[in-house]
This record gives structure tokens, sequence and C-alpha cells, in this order.
């Protein structure tokens, strides 16, 4: 087996149906389901059990109290055992050559990459349908690039991820105690700055999601994990380039320094730009209520 697909799922028995058939319909099946029941009490367990008694893909349950996604997230990580790991969330599908296409665009790419940097995986796109974009921008015309770098040249949608399992060990996320979330992206920022991905422009994964409760879900993630969400900005207005983005990231940084209550910019990697903080407090204010 060369690939994990993970699951992280929580209460999710009925969506996990639908991530089971696109796995079965697998045009390629050289990988290996991984689901990791971050506490469920709705029976997840019986229906897996169903799943393996079929035979028809290779999976693997475990099962831990509840700690949130990205807790699971490490333990997924921990105990893969094949060279590349992608994750497919529990109320997210595959197309049916997502396998088949993850694999070749990485075989592809380790020929061919002259970056200067090591191949870390590949990042392809996903959609709300197998057509239609999740997001509004396509990936710009480029073979390989980090993944923040994608959404600096314009980018804007989600994105379905495969990394090297022994990247990913490299650099599990923070487990804060009393928080359960931490902002994917503050991993990937640091897998970045190690390795290019190559891109792959095609719709891997399919999300169905509605707005309804988004913004107000957003809102309590962050009111929830304010230290997770502290180190996310930090990280952000350190690494993003000169510019209004660096200055909205450093408000936010500012706003969740004192969130957490921890002193601005003192002891943090970002001192050296406090001279900057009067120029940001206008913006701090401004973004204090829309957070």
């Amino acid at each position: 087996m060369r690939l994990t697909v993970f699951t992280p799922t929580y209460n999710r028995r009925e969506l996990l149906t639908r991530a089971y058939n696109s796995l079965a319909k697998q045009t390629v099946k050289d990988f290996e389901w991984l689901i990791v029941d971050d506490g469920s009490d709705d029976n997840t367990e019986d229906a897996v059990k169903n799943w393996i008694d079929e035979g028809i893909i290779r999976i693997r349950y475990v099962y831990r109290e509840n700690g949130g996604k990205m807790r699971a997230h490490n333990t997924g990580c921990d105990i893969a055992r094949t060279e590349l790991f992608v994750c497919l969330d529990s109320d997210d599908y595959f197309v049916n050559t997502a396998v088949e296409e993850l694999l070749e665009a990485y075989d592809k790419a380790s020929h061919s990459n002259q970056t200067g940097k090591p191949l870390g995986g590949v990042v392809a796109h996903k959609g709300c349908t197998d057509e239609k974009l999740l997001g509004n921008k396509s990936f710009p015309d480029v073979e390989y690039s980090t993944l923040y770098g994608l959404y600096l040249k314009g980018f804007s949608g989600e994105t379905t991820l495969m990394y090297k399992t022994e990247v990913l060990k490299r650099f599990p996320f923070p487990e804060i105690e009393g928080e359960k979330y931490v902002p994917e992206d503050y991993i990937y920022d640091k897998i970045d700055e190690v390795c290019v991905l190559a891109v792959l422009p095609r719709i891997i994964t399919v999300c169905e999601i509605t707005d309804s409760g988004y913004t107000e879900s957003v809102k309590a993630l962050k009111h929830e994990n304010v230290n997770a969400f502290y180190l996310f900005y930090e990280q952000r207005a350190f690494i993003t380039p000169p510019g209004l983005l660096k200055l909205k990231y450093l408000a936010r940084y500012i706003i969740y320094a004192k969130r957490s209550n921890r002193p601005i910019f003192a002891g943090s990697r970002l001192g050296s730009l406090n001279l900057l903080a009067g120029c940001i407090y206008a913006g701090f204010l401004l973004l204090l209520n829309k957070e």
C-alpha cells in the first residue's frame, strides 16, 4: 500500500457511508482507509465493521476519546504505515479516479522536480461538485508551489492535500490544553518552509456544504481556541510579504495576543516589527468587532 486515506470522524455515521462508497469505487485501490473515531456515540464502529466484512477496500478503525480533529490527525499520522497520506473529511467524498490521479501526479513530479526544494506531496482542487470548484479562482499556471504561495498568487478556494507521511510526522499539530482546534494552515505554513507541492488542477474531493451557520461556527472556533489562533496569526504576520495583507495579520495578531493574555511583540519573533504597532492599531479597533 502506498497511500493512507485518513478520515477523522465524530458522530458522522450516516455521512461516512458516502465517503465509503466513493472509496469502494476507486479505479486504483492501492490505499488503506484509516478512520480515527474521535469519541463517537452513534455506533460508527458497527457501520465500519460491516464495511470491513465486505472486503472491498482495506480499512483500519481506531477509537479515541474526544479531543478534536487536530488530535485525531496527530493520531492518524503517528500510526500511518504508508509512504503518502491524504485527509478525506467525513462529510466529503472522492471522485472515482482520485487515488489514481494523486499517485500519478506524485510519481510524475518526483522525476521532474527541479525547484531546488524537496517534493512534499500534491495539491489538487476541492469542488462543490465534481465539475464546479469550491471557491472563486483556480490554481495559477504553475507546476510546483508552496500552498500559501498559491493563495498569494491569487488562488481562492479549497484544496485536497496529499503529503509524504514522513513530512506530516515532522510537523504535528500543537495540542493546547482546553482547546480542540488549530487552523490547519498553521502546520501547512511550516511545511511550506521545507518542501514544495506538485500542483494538480483537477477536482479530487467533493464537499457538498451549505452556508447555513458558517459565519457563526467560525466565530465560535475563534472564541474557543484563542491560543491556537494567536499562534496562527503570529506566524502569518511574520511570513506574509509587506503589504495590506501583512497589516491585517498583524492586527489580528494583536487581537489574539490580548485575548490569550500574552504580551504584544515581547517574546515573539515579531518583536522587530513593533514600530508598526501604531500603524495598525486603527485596524485592530476595526477588527475587534469582526473576529
